[in-house]
């Protein structure tokens, strides 16, 4: 192969590192970003980032209370090595307790969230919670490899799934 076309597979390569979005519009939810770019995380806190691999930025908060629940580790995921694309979800987990997590639905419940699991009957791998006017869902594992997660979803993420 000579020079000139030996260039080509790693710019392609390349051309893939990048984001391919603009970063969404900011929602936020109980003080929190379940939505935006990485500034509107930077500035909920969300400032302990690693790059997992060359197309993706992930970024953690400690010590997150959330529906008067917690503490929990929280992350978002944002699109491109730079995070430049933005994050379309914040997750949250507790580091050693599988079950520590059913306190954010128990609380969802209290506040008259609905939901619904997905799955057949009422084995599912999620229980998903609405609630009308409500800004976000809130998905969480029912089935699981590693931490049991609690996910915010925008309104307008219609990616995930929902019941």
């Amino acid at each position: 192969m000579n020079a000139r076309r030996a260039w080509w597979p790693a710019l392609l390569l390349l051309a893939g590192c990048g984001p391919h979005r603009p970063p969404p519009a900011r929602v936020m939810f109980a003080g929190l970003p379940a939505s935006g770019s990485i500034a509107d995380a930077r500035r909920a806190g969300f400032t302990d980032c690693m790059q997992p691999d060359a197309i993706s930025l992930h970024c953690a908060r400690h010590g997150v209370m959330f529906a008067g629940t917690g503490p929990y580790e929280a992350a978002v995921d944002l699109v491109g090595g730079d995070g430049s694309g933005g994050f379309d979800q914040l997750t949250l987990w507790h580091p050693r307790d599988q079950y520590a997590v059913y306190a954010i639905t128990e609380a969802l419940d209290r506040q008259g969230w609905q939901h619904c699991n997905t799955g057949t009957d009422d084995r599912g791998d999620q229980m998903i919670y609405t609630r009308k006017g409500a800004p976000v869902r809130i998905s969480m594992d029912l089935s699981y490899w590693s931490k049991r997660r609690v996910r915010v979803i925008p309104a307008w993420n219609k990616a995930e799934r929902r019941c």
